[in-house]
């Protein structure tokens, strides 16, 4: 049983590790989204990546007080394709926003511990909210995920 519990909790942090490194990759590409936004769409970028770096913050304090070692950020990263305008910027975020919300899917498939379930799910209605409307943003069609985080069938 202690095997088994052993293996859960490795599975578990792997999975939060990977949801931090998708925090971290949003609250970096979130400056490239607020820098091809004008003035009224930045603060909708602003918030975004303040809601990053909390979560971000708070998978650091978790992962160190399990004394598992949180990955730490990449120096940078290379862009999925050019941000030029504010329709290229809006899809920058909805990539952001599935990369974050796919891996904290990955969370509630490895999570041990309720608390770590219910982390994952108080962090996902937010990412899909913003997905929406960045997708809005982006002129993509449909708004909405039936199943946020899931890969499409």
């Amino acid at each position: 049983m202690a095997d088994d519990e052993t293996t859960g909790t490795s599975a578990e942090d792997a999975a939060l590790n990977t949801a931090l490194a998708a925090e971290h990759a949003a609250v970096w590409g979130y400056g490239a989204v607020g820098a091809a936004l004008g003035a009224d769409g930045r603060a909708a970028a602003a918030a975004a990546e303040a809601g990053h770096r909390e979560v971000r913050d708070r998978l650091i304090t978790l992962l160190d007080g399990r004394g598992a070692e949180p990955v730490l950020p990449e120096a940078g990263y290379e862009l999925p394709f050019p941000v030029l305008s504010p329709v290229d910027a809006a899809a920058l975020a909805v990539v952001l926003e599935e990369g974050v919300t796919a891996a904290w899917v990955r969370v509630l498939g490895q999570a041990a511990e309720r608390t770590t379930r219910a982390l994952a799910v108080e962090v996902l209605g937010p990412a899909e909210v913003r997905a929406v409307g960045w997708r809005e943003a982006a002129g993509r069609t449909p708004v909405t995920s039936a199943l946020p985080g899931l890969p499409a069938t």
